[in-house]
């Protein structure tokens, strides 16, 4: 007891507000608040922002996000460039728009990347950025064949 009146003179009370939690009233009972303490800073541990309100809530409803990998850089890279050649279609709510200088800004970023990595790839990443360099190329070479030069002279 002596230690809930040290509480109350802090001037400040922890609450609980998740919605799965039981009425605040209950987990005032003496025992309830000895045996939830421990497991609150773990929860919260993993934010750095938890002493705001509906923080918490808001970091547990947003998806994890992957893992940056080299490979998953270079897909990054070659899924734009395939946006601008019209050959896959844009995010929702985009205009579908072919621009092959964007395309070829794309495909030469992947080949400098290509130049300025040897030697330091391991030969997964490397046959990857190959294929990738390749088929964009073939690709774009179709494309610009066919008179969507779009803005190109």
């Amino acid at each position: 007891m002596a230690e809930e009146e040290k509480e109350s003179e802090r001037g400040f009370r922890v609450k609980d507000r998740r919605r799965f939690v039981s009425p605040v009233d209950e987990s005032d009972s003496g025992a309830s608040p000895t045996q939830t303490e421990p497991s609150r800073p773990s929860e919260e541990s993993g934010s750095s922002t938890s002493s705001y309100p509906g923080t918490q809530e808001a970091a547990s409803v947003s998806p994890p996000r992957p893992e940056i990998s080299f490979s998953s850089f270079i897909l990054g890279l070659s899924t734009q460039a395939l946006i601008y050649m019209g050959e896959i279609p844009p995010a929702p709510g985009q205009p579908e728009q072919t621009d092959l200088s964007a395309a070829q800004q794309m495909i030469d970023v992947l080949a400098m990347l290509k130049q300025k990595t040897v030697g330091n790839l391991d030969a997964g990443e490397e046959a990857m950025l190959a294929n990738a360099l390749f088929d964009l190329r073939m690709r774009y070479v179709e494309l610009a064949r066919k008179g969507h030069e779009g803005s190109q002279e």
